[in-house]
């Protein structure tokens, strides 16, 4: 019984029976004996084979032809060199056969989600052929301006700068005419920007070192501003805008009379010559058409310039200020212009008639009184009565009234034949927590001296 008994794995499962058809013709149909060992053999040889496993057979199944006890001899050695790896060595194993198996390619296309937008990274242009384009002039010059327009008072600390930058860039007669015309745009076209100009025109021409065959800035601005001033005589009876541009110019001009200095090689600068007849035939152009914009024009260009003006005209003999007053005068009685214009010509007439506002024969600090110094009360403090009437040192009841409000107001209190002042309500004794304060101090401070 134990001879038929076949111990390899699996043996049983194809045990036949006697009347099998699979027995061979030789045998008649009756089981091998004990002793035939060819029976045996043959037994063996005529079962089915197994099925094969799903996955790779392990090394020890490529010798499964062999005895039963080899098939357990290397079943047991292929355990044990697989329990003997590492699982690094496993898991590369299980890996290659993964690989080798697998259906997957590094050439398949990639996958996108279905309503995916893949990303595109558009190249940016931002019109500069990969480089920031440096500035030009103008934009430095326009940034300059501003900067003066919004700052004025930082002018003196930066002018120098200023005019440094500008004369790296402004070297040839191109650029100078360019600066020109953009520092004239500016100053009149720009509110109260006209002063700020006119001091700027002043430095840059003692101060800007191009000089092409065009000339210097101060030329090369007094030829634009002669362009202007040729067309005075339409400017004037143009429309609303040709007028304010017009008006705008000649109060740069002015500005200009009263701010650029002209070297000269004998004495202190002096102003520009050229821009004191400008200015009157200005002024007449002006007057020639009395509206309201030419007539308010003329009066803030003689508030202006009219003391500079008349001085230099006596100087060399004219009268031209007393021909423009008198034109003035002329106008109030005739012209149909507005009311306030009229008043504001009046006054302008008036403040010529006290000389422009200026004293010229005041007496000296020592010498004053209120009889030959007009400014003696000018810095005088103006008080009020008790009724309200204010009053000043030049008022002749000055003493008694200044003397009612000492007494109303009880400003000084009474004092002593030796100038000591003596008060009433004051109260001389101390608190005693305090004093008893400043007695432990004094203590303290006598201990620490011995």
């Amino acid at each position: 019984m134990t001879d038929n008994f076949d111990r390899a794995p699996g043996a049983g499962r194809n045990r036949l029976k006697a009347n099998s058809p699979g027995l061979g013709e030789q045998d008649g149909g009756r089981l091998p004996e004990p002793g035939d060992g060819d029976a045996k053999v043959t037994f063996f040889n005529h079962r089915e084979p197994l099925r094969q496993p799903r996955t790779s057979p392990p090394l020890a199944d490529s010798n499964s032809s062999t005895g039963a006890g080899g098939d357990r001899r290397i079943t047991k050695a292929s355990h044990s060199s697989q329990s003997s790896r590492s699982p690094a060595a496993q898991k590369a194993q299980a890996g290659n056969s993964l690989a080798v198996n697998s259906s997957l390619s590094v050439n398949a296309p990639e996958f996108y989600p279905k309503n995916y937008t893949p990303y595109q990274d558009l190249p940016y242009d931002d019109g500069s052929d990969g480089y920031y384009p440096e500035a030009t002039l103008a934009e430095l010059v326009q940034e300059y301006l501003n900067h003066l327009n919004t700052s004025p008072a930082s002018f003196e600390l930066e002018i120098e700068a200023i005019t440094a930058n500008l004369n790296a860039w402004v070297i040839a007669e191109e650029t100078l005419r360019e600066l020109v015309e953009l520092i004239y745009k500016q100053s009149t076209s720009v509110p109260n920007f006209a002063y700020t100009g006119a001091r700027l025109c002043n430095y840059l021409s003692h101060h800007l070192t191009v000089s092409p065959p065009c000339g210097n800035f101060r030329k090369v601005l007094l030829e634009r501003c002669q362009t202007e001033y040729e067309q005075r005589a339409h400017a004037v009876q143009a429309d609303d805008l040709t007028q304010k541009r017009f008006h705008s110019y000649v109060l740069f001009l002015g500005e200009l009379y009263l701010n650029l200095e002209v070297k000269s090689r004998k004495g202190p600068p002096s102003r520009a010559e050229i821009l004191l007849s400008a200015l009157k035939d200005l002024a007449d152009a002006l007057l020639s058409n009395p509206v309201d914009g030419n007539l308010i024009c003329a009066v803030k260009l003689l508030k202006l310039t009219g003391s500079i003006l008349e001085d230099a005209w006596k100087e060399s003999g004219k009268s031209h200020m007393d021909q423009l007053i008198q034109r003035i005068e002329n106008i109030v009685l005739d012209a149909s212009c507005s009311r306030d214009v009229k008043h504001m010509l009046l006054r302008l007439v008036e403040l010529r008639s006290s000389d422009w506002g200026r004293v010229r024969a005041s007496a000296s600090s020592s010498e004053a009184t209120p009889d030959n110094d007009p400014n003696y009360f000018m810095n005088e403090p103006t008080f009020y009565t008790a009724d309200g009437t204010p009053f000043t040192a030049a008022d002749p009841e000055y003493s008694e009234k200044y003397q009612e409000i000492l007494d109303r107001e009880n400003y000084f209190p009474d004092f002593e034949e030796n100038g000591n002042e003596e008060y009433s309500d004051v109260d001389d004794e101390m608190d005693p927590e305090i004093e008893e304060a400043f007695e432990k101090f004094c203590l303290e401070s006598e201990k620490r001296r011995k």
